[in-house]
């Protein structure tokens, strides 16, 4: 495998490692329904489910996978990024609430909109879009300054951020895997179906997938590899970057990546025929998405990553500011989903009743003036 892929060079085995993950992530994640969102709502509204033990069967099926690499040796935590530099907690709270109130109000995280975008969801591609050009602006644009001085208002060094040099040798792997039997245990409870779950701990596999093959390619080519798995804040504003500036788009891990996750979400989707259309209207309004797609350009990128950059790839490492983003992201939801969405969903059943009972007066009237 090695001389092959020595053989194709790195830069197309960085693409085709990216193409591969992406593709598993897309699949599963289309097919299991994966959404922090929906798990955050179930959640802070007192009743967690299918979609709350989704999430956390993939969160710790990615944990533990990631640290039976950690323990084995295949991945060596001084080359990843997010536990070797400086990183920025007040980034890290600030993204993170950003984030978590951006996703209630764009109805999905940037890789569940990525994933619905390619079933059909123009909604989904549209806020995807806006996500992608904010976080752009605040990475190299009008909004880097501001980004900048957010981040550095409280810098954490690098012995800092790595919490498994906390913790007792093996315990990031044993709680991996009380998480994933808890997970497991509660969409067992919820009715989720065998192939639900399948679906949600082949979700964290990529990822666990991503940090193994760049881990791989790392470890025999002599060039620097960087050694990462699934994001999409960064990785799908530099593949738009790419494809609109440059007459070639560079090949590396992020931009197979990216393109990865829309056609393995599309294949899964038109497999099981949940390929369909749809765009905004009045009930769903489209201020909402464009708001929440801009807070989580702008706060995925303060944050160091989204909802599975950080929440899911950086946690699974056990990296301390992707921790905390991630704890931000829940807080904010669910304060963001008490104020915005809850009252409404409480109205909802009278407001149907409503127009029910209109409907019905209407076709009452319609027959009095055929029988007149």
């Amino acid at each position: 495998m090695q001389s092959w892929a020595e053989f194709l060079g790195d830069a197309q085995t960085a693409a085709l490692t990216g193409l591969v993950v992406g593709l598993v992530f897309g699949a599963f994640a289309q097919q299991s329904r994966f959404c922090l969102r929906s798990a955050c709502i179930e959640f802070w509204r007192a009743r967690p489910g299918p979609k709350f033990a989704i999430w956390l069967v993939t969160f710790s099926a990615a944990l533990l996978l990631t640290q039976l690499q950690v323990w084995r040796g295949t991945l060596d935590t001084s080359t990843i990024r997010q536990l070797t530099a400086t990183g920025s907690m007040s980034g890290a709270i600030i993204g993170g609430a950003m984030f978590g109130t951006g996703m209630i109000l764009a109805r999905g995280c940037a890789s569940r909109l990525l994933v619905l975008s390619a079933t059909g969801n123009l909604r989904a591609l549209v806020a995807g879009l806006v996500l992608t050009l904010i976080a752009q602006a605040s990475l190299t644009g009008i909004f880097s300054p501001l980004r900048m001085q957010l981040s550095t208002l409280w810098l954490v060094g690098p012995s800092s951020r790595d919490m498994a040099l906390w913790l007792p040798t093996g315990l990031p792997m044993a709680m991996g895997a009380v998480l994933l039997a808890a997970g497991l245990l509660l969409a067992w409870r919820s009715k989720s179906g065998l192939w639900i779950s399948f679906g949600a701990f082949m979700t964290g596999a990529a990822v666990a997938l991503g940090w193994y093959l760049t881990a791989w390619q790392a470890s025999w080519s002599f060039d620097v590899i960087p050694v990462k798995s699934v994001s999409f804040t960064g990785p799908s504003a530099n593949t738009l970057m790419a494809l609109v500036t440059d007459p070639s788009i560079p090949l590396t891990f992020d931009t197979g990546l990216v393109p990865g996750v829309f056609v393995g979400s599309m294949i899964a989707a038109l497999i099981a025929r949940e390929f369909r259309w749809q765009s905004f209207d009045a009930d769903t309004g489209m201020l909402r998405y464009l708001v929440g797609a801009s807070l989580m350009g702008f706060g995925g990128m303060l944050a160091g990553g989204c909802a599975v950059g950080a929440g899911v790839t950086g946690g699974s490492v056990m990296a301390l500011t992707a921790w905390i983003a991630l704890l931000a992201m829940w807080l904010s939801a669910g304060i963001a989903d008490a104020v915005m969405d809850r009252r409404s969903a409480a109205a909802l059943p009278e407001t149907q009743a409503e127009k029910q009972n209109g409907q019905l007066l209407t076709q009452i009237k319609a027959v009095g003036q055929a029988s007149s």
